[in-house]
Parts: structure tokens; C-alpha cells; sequence
């Protein structure tokens, strides 16, 4: 398959998770991301745990389809290094604190008076501009700033962080789309861009409706739970043996679902006659439709509801979501092998192991895999491209600036 963005370099100066996850999206799309990691031990997510063998399963899942080449960022020759990287890639990609940037030589203002052509994709904690600018954010608390926690919980209890780092994850989707939109548009004869995005105006981003709905309606939105805010029945119900989410949106499905459920008596209650009404009784209709969910398992629920029209489906640990024929059928995972680190007797054994692929298809094909690099894995390869000499990769190494392969 030809991947939209072949021939695109990308230089991947962050770490952790919302740069990478980017640079992971834009590896998918069939760019050659150059993974750049300090010295000594590169990404922090490398030594966070739990670990498959010698690889952390945290660092596996934001770096597939990257190359790793490993610098010491504090020696002059690293940060010359870092610069002739830079004139040699067409988007640099980076969520250090504001200034450190400048501090490596690679001051974003001079780098795009040198190459205009240059995209520079930065995401930051709190944005470019106000009082906070200049302070780091992780995603616990960007969660929390966003008002993503506020809305996310139990009714009455108390505001939760998403199961996963959401803030992290929609900041390097939107840093994504953003450079993609900055290569289209640098490909009309415009000069290249600065790209930015934050945790916390990507956590504010994903609140949507919620956000709109205290813009329009001064409507502060609290927590519901596992139930839509808004439209009854829509959520968790609890059938004979496991719960399962259903989803009513309209009239016609709430009358079909009346049907299915063989409690017809619903259309006829006032007290649950449009969706206003609906929502005002939201417990009592709750107790009907599980009474009659009791009698029949979650799966002959699901199997009938659908049959019907009606949105539903079982809810899944990761393990049972990974079986289902559905999930199966899109072929979510890719087996790869990660390569086995050092050599001679020190060497590890490679690793077989499933890996998430990317979630998009161009033309109806699927794009490769390529497993996370080792630290340094791919650092001679690069440094030649670079036009590096085989004399000056032996002194970059025996001085220690660059580690690896």
C-alpha cells in the first residue's frame, strides 16, 4: 500500500505519551519518524513497568513504527548533532517545557527563519500564552483543569479521572491533525508552520456537548454515571447474569424496544412519554426495564436487540473485547517481533508479541507494523544518512555523545 505520508521525515523529540502517541499516528500513515532519545536512558517510559520480558509495555504502546537513535543532549557535539537532524527532517515533533527547546540549540523562531519550509508540531501543558504557560502538566491534571473529571463519576460521588490518559491522548491526535494539515497546506508553495496544541485545551475539546451545554444554557453538567446525561434509556442496564449498555435515541427505537422487552404497557405511561419525561423518571423506568431484562441473559439481550434495531452490546474486559468475532475480524493487533537487546552472551532472546496497529484503513488495506525500536537501535543507520563517515561514527561513539546500534 502507498502510505500518504511516505517520504515525510518526522523528527520525535518527545516523550512519555501525548508526543509519542502522535508521532505513532503519523508512523501509521507511512512517515519515517526518527525516534531522538537522550542519554543515558532515553524515554522515561522505558523504565516504567509492568514489563513483557526486558520491554516495558508502556513504552510499547505509543512507538511502533519509529526508528531510535540515542544523544547526549548536555555535549556540544549532541546538541550540533541534534541541529543537523533538524535541516534534515521535514517536521519536528516535541513536548519539552516551554524554553528547552532553545536551551538544545533548536529555538523554534531561528529553525523556521533557516528552512521556512520547517512544521514544528509542540504540545505543552497548559498552551503558549497565560499565566501558566511556562509550567509542565501531566494528564492527571490536565483531566482535572479541563473539567473532563467533573463530569466523569458517579452521581453524588466523587469526579474521577478517564481509565485511561485521555488528555494525553486526544493532545497528540489533535498535534496529528494538525501536521498532517501543515504538510497539505505547505504542499500549495506555503511556507511551513508552528503547530500547537495543549493537554489542557485538548481535554476542554473532548468535553463537547457538555461544554455547549453551559455556554448556551448556563447548565452546569454534573455526573451520571454509566447513564447519557441527557436521553432515558441510555446506559447500563443489568440483565439475568452481566449488565449491558443500551442505547434508545430516538421514538421509533424507544417504541421497538417497548416491544422487544414484551412490556409494551411502557408507550402507554405518561410518565415516560417523550424523552423529557423519560429523563424526569429515569430510576423508576429503570427498575421496569430491569425486571424485564432479568428474565433472559445478557447475551440473548444483545442478540434480540440488535435483530431489532436497538444499539447494544455486551460490555467487555479487554480480554473478552480481543475474542469477540467483530474485533477479530478487524484484525486490531499485529504479532511482531521486538528484537532482542545487547549481544554475545549478554544478548536477550527476541520477544514475539501482539501489538495494537493504528486505527485507520486507506483503499481498504491495512498499513504495517513496525515493533518499537530498542534505545539506540537504529542510531549508525541514521548517522550515515546524515552523511556521517565511518570515522566520525566511531569518535560519536567512543566519546560517548551517541549510544546504540
Amino acid at each position: 500500500m502507498e502510505q500518504p505520508l511516505r517520504g515525510i521525515r518526522i523528527l520525535d523529540l518527545s516523550r512519555v505519551l501525548a508526543g509519542p502517541f502522535c508521532t505513532s499516528l503519523l508512523g501509521d500513515l507511512g512517515a519515517e519518524v526518527v525516534k531522538v532519545e537522550s542519554l543515558p536512558n532515553g524515554d522515561h517510559t522505558r523504565s516504567w513497568g509492568p514489563f513483557a520480558g526486558e520491554h516495558s509495555v508502556y513504552f510499547l504502546s505509543t512507538n511502533r513504527n519509529k526508528r531510535s537513535i540515542a544523544i547526549d543532549f548536555r555535549a556540544p557535539a549532541g546538541k550540533r548533532l541534534l541541529a543537523e537532524l533538524a535541516d534534515a527532517c521535514d517536521v519536528i515533533v516535541e513536548n519539552f517545557r516551554p524554553g528547552i527547546m532553545a536551551q538544545l540549540g533548536l529555538d523554534p523562531q531561528e529553525l523556521r527563519k533557516r528552512r521556512p519550509e520547517l512544521i514544528i508540531t509542540s504540545i505543552s501543558g497548559f498552551g503558549p500564552v497565560g499565566p501558566y504557560a511556562n509550567e509542565g502538566a501531566v494528564d492527571q491534571v490536565a483531566q482535572g483543569m479541563s473539567g473532563l473529571m467533573s463530569v466523569n463519576g458517579l452521581s453524588g460521588g466523587q469526579p474521577l479521572r478517564m481509565g485511561v490518559p485521555v488528555a494525553d491522548l486526544f493532545a497528540g491526535l489533535f498535534a496529528a491533525l494538525g501536521t498532517v494539515a501543515a504538510l497539505a497546506r505547505r504542499g500549495t508553495d506555503r511556507p511551513g508552520s508552528l503547530v500547537e496544541t495543549s493537554l489542557l485545551e485538548s481535554g476542554i475539546a473532548a468535553l463537547a456537548f457538555q461544554a455547549q451545554r453551559y455556554l448556551s444554557l448556563g447548565e452546569v453538567p454534573g455526573r451520571n454515571g454509566n447513564d447519557h446525561p441527557i436521553i432515558t434509556p441510555y446506559g447500563v442496564f443489568q440483565a439475568s447474569d452481566r449488565p449491558i449498555n443500551i442505547a434508545v435515541a430516538t421514538d421509533e427505537q424507544w417504541r421497538i424496544f417497548s416491544e422487544v422487552l414484551g412490556d409494551r404497557g411502557l408507550l402507554d405511561e405518561p410518565m415516560f412519554a417523550d424523552w423529557t419525561a423519560r429523563a424526569a423518571n429515569r430510576e423508576a423506568l429503570r427498575e421496569r426495564i430491569e425486571a424485564c431484562l432479568a428474565r433472559c441473559t445478557a447475551a440473548e439481550w444483545v442478540a434480540r436487540l440488535r435483530a431489532a434495531g436497538v444499539p447494544s452490546g455486551p460490555i467487555y474486559t479487554i480480554e473478552e473485547m480481543l475474542t469477540d468475532p467483530q474485533v477479530e475480524a478487524l484484525e486490531v493487533t499485529r504479532e511482531c517481533t521486538l528484537p532482542a537487546e545487547g549481544s554475545g552472551d549478554d544478548a536477550t532472546v527476541a520477544q514475539r508479541m501482539r501489538l495494537l496497529r493504528g486505527p485507520l484503513r486507506f483503499d481498504g488495506k491495512l498499513g504495517p507494523v513496525a515493533p518499537p525500536p530498542l534505545l539506540g537501535e537504529h542510531t549508525t543507520a541514521v548517522l550515515r544518512e546524515l552523511g556521517k563517515t565511518e570515522a566520525e561514527i566511531g569518535w560519536l561513539f567512543d566519546q560517548k555523545i551517541v549510544a546504540g546500534r
